[in-house]
């Protein structure tokens, strides 16, 4: 007779284990089920952008600012593109959302409402993103002013600021949308919450403490949502002999790409590749960057599946009109470079199941261009192109069985 009490202790392990699928994704909020991404009981691929001017171009109701995200969105999603990345944050100076700790423009949030809305209606999903590594927007350096301090990284160890940052948190997770009535910790429109983008510290446990209690205290919120770190993902101590795949070899910044995404609260690691301005430029000419993107890719899938056990996503990527060489035909050739390895990891059961471009802009919204940029329109019969086929993949995978993935 067949001994029964292994096989209900592997049911157990597979129901309440590193692979189930959670609750949150019953209930129509996208899930995790191992190394991918669920919706509805199904598998869900992800082709997107991002857009981290939406909140405050909204909040410029004076320049028709809402007019040019429903536009972005609307050309989005002709082309098939599912996700947006956006930023939930401004301390700066034009537009803040947070003028000083706890004190919020309502105008602002309302942008902030507006584009959440918006997003549900093209049906895109969202990443927000809760802070900014840089000062671009205040960021972290404008935490640390407000407490009285000097040193960035007191930004992940000293408590008000650190306290601070959770109040953020906790307001922006709470906000009970003006349009929709619904708070946002419970609005399946957003995909993701985003902890930081781009961290980055002189220490390489600095960071890793910061992540474990903000991301307890995020889930302690909100359970419906997935969450990421917001890493570009060069790797650290923990895996050593991984730091010959960072840009210019062993260079470190505080963060580990292993250590980091094994917190059990993050669902799923993310990777940026700008090889323009990582490399070298003459690498150009010598193919250099196209062998950085293949290894850069192809090692992170790698840890995903076989190590961190997570999905991946390439959360941004591009190629700026700013540096020499720069032409349609060779952005076109990049993006299509990431979108294969992309697909080709989907379609074989692989973790890296999405890619979202850095940057969609609209006509309206180019003198907020950073060379990034990407005009639909402009490049209906290029890059759009690319976009709308990568989509279109992505979409079929779906009705397609799926091939047996082998990691080596």
């Amino acid at each position: 007779m067949l001994n029964m009490v292994p096989f209900f202790f592997f049911l157990l392990l597979f129901l309440f284990g590193n692979n189930r699928i959670s609750v949150a994704e019953k209930a129509g909020f996208v899930g995790r089920n191992g190394t991918q991404f669920v919706l509805n009981g199904e598998r869900i691929y992800l082709n997107g952008f991002n857009a981290y001017w939406m909140m405050t171009t909204a909040a410029d109701t004076a320049s028709k600012g809402r007019t040019t995200v429903t536009t972005a969105f609307r050309q989005a999603s002709a082309v098939g593109m599912n996700v947006a990345r956006i930023w939930g944050f401004n301390e700066g100076d034009y537009l803040p959302l947070q003028i000083s700790p706890g004190s919020y423009s309502e105008d602002v949030f309302k942008g902030l409402d507006f584009v959440v809305y918006e997003a549900g209606r093209y049906k895109i999903k969202l990443i927000i993103s809760l802070v900014n590594n840089f000062e671009d927007y205040g960021g972290r350096k404008k935490y640390v002013e407000w407490a009285g301090l000097d040193e960035p990284d007191e930004f992940y160890t000293n408590s008000v600021v650190k306290q601070y940052y959770k109040n953020h948190v906790k307001t922006v997770l709470t906000r009970k949308n003006t349009i929709t009535g619904r708070v946002y910790k419970e609005d399946p429109t957003i995909f993701s919450w985003e902890l930081i983008n781009e961290p980055r510290s002189t220490g390489s446990t600095i960071l890793q403490s910061w992540v474990k209690e903000m991301a307890s205290y995020v889930k302690s919120i909100d359970s419906n949502h997935l969450l990421e770190i917001g890493l570009e993902g060069f790797y650290g101590d923990s895996k050593p002999e991984r730091t010959v795949y960072n840009p210019g070899g062993t260079i470190l910044t505080g963060t580990d790409f292993i250590s980091n995404n094994q917190v059990p609260e993050i669902d799923f690691a993310t990777i940026h590749i700008y090889p323009d301005s990582w490399l070298p430029l003459q690498s150009s000419r010598t193919g250099e960057q196209d062998e950085f993107v293949d290894k850069w890719i192809g090692s992170h899938i790698q840890d995903c599946d076989n190590i961190i056990k997570k999905p991946l996503l390439i959360t941004e990527f591009g190629k700026s009109s700013k540096f020499p060489g720069f032409s349609l035909e060779e952005r076109n050739k990049f993006f299509k470079r990431v979108y294969d390895v992309i697909y080709d990891s989907a379609r074989t059961g692989g973790s890296c199941t999405g890619g979202v471009f850095w940057q969609l802009t609209t006509n309206r919204t180019g003198l907020l261009g950073d060379g990034y940029e990407v005009f639909m329109k402009q490049g209906l019969n290029t890059t759009a192109r690319l976009i709308a086929e990568q989509s279109i993949k992505l979409r079929n995978l779906k009705y397609s069985p799926l091939v047996t993935h082998s990691a080596t």
